[in-house]
């Protein structure tokens, strides 16, 4: 997988070992809405290590991740996040967010989509951890425009915690694009609370999703 990165030209490399990871997972997805061709922001939730793989498979665009600095050091992981170069966020660092600007900027200057998980860490419980700013003030920045996506019930088709690892149909929700907003200082909270009632909505009314 790490010598696509060598052979081929970005996004592919990214894209394929992607497609690796659901294919060996036997993961399909089902999409619901439309996903935004002028979008330069995705927010996604975050349950399982196969969410990155979903995600890349379901759009074409070229992806910038923000991920947490240590992530980048992982064995083979951090590599994989490294080669791309994706974004590593210093969460304890004074300068962390004038680095994320600066590195926002790089990649929307390249066209890459910037995709990032607000929670900052994963959950298997079906509740969405509160978003963190980072997500708002990078946004705000830019006034990008912001596409929030909702993958339901990951974890219950591959999670390491749980040990479970088992075939299935993944649904994706594509919810509305909008233009980030300084001057709504609510927006961020308001879209956590859009894109957890769009969960439980899934859940509650596609069994086949528990």
């Amino acid at each position: 997988m790490i010598l696509t990165f060598y052979l081929l030209p970005q996004p592919y490399s990214v894209k394929l070992g992607a497609w690796f990871i659901r294919l060996f997972g036997f993961i399909r997805v089902k999409t619901l809405g439309t996903i935004d061709p002028d979008a330069q922001m995705y927010l996604l939730n975050h349950q399982s290590d196969v969410d990155i793989g979903i995600m890349e498979t379901i759009s074409s665009k070229n992806i910038a991740w923000v991920a947490k600095n240590e992530l980048f050091s992982i064995p083979f992981f951090g590599l994989v996040l490294r080669l791309p170069k994706n974004i590593a966020l210093q969460r304890e660092s004074k300068t962390a967010v004038v680095k994320l600007i600066k590195e926002v900027k790089r990649c929307l200057d390249a066209g890459r989509v910037i995709t990032i998980f607000p929670e900052g860490t994963r959950t298997e419980t079906g509740k969405m951890k509160p978003f963190k700013q980072g997500a708002k003030i990078v946004a705000d920045k830019y006034a990008l425009k912001v596409q929030p996506i909702v993958l339901i019930a990951t974890a219950s088709y591959f999670s390491n915690k749980k040990r479970i690892f088992r075939p299935g149909v993944v649904t994706a929700v594509y919810m509305e694009a909008f233009y980030a907003n300084k001057e709504d200082e609510n927006w961020l909270i308001n879209t956590q609370t859009a894109m957890q009632k769009v969960y439980d909505d899934e859940l509650a009314n596609h069994p086949r999703n528990r």
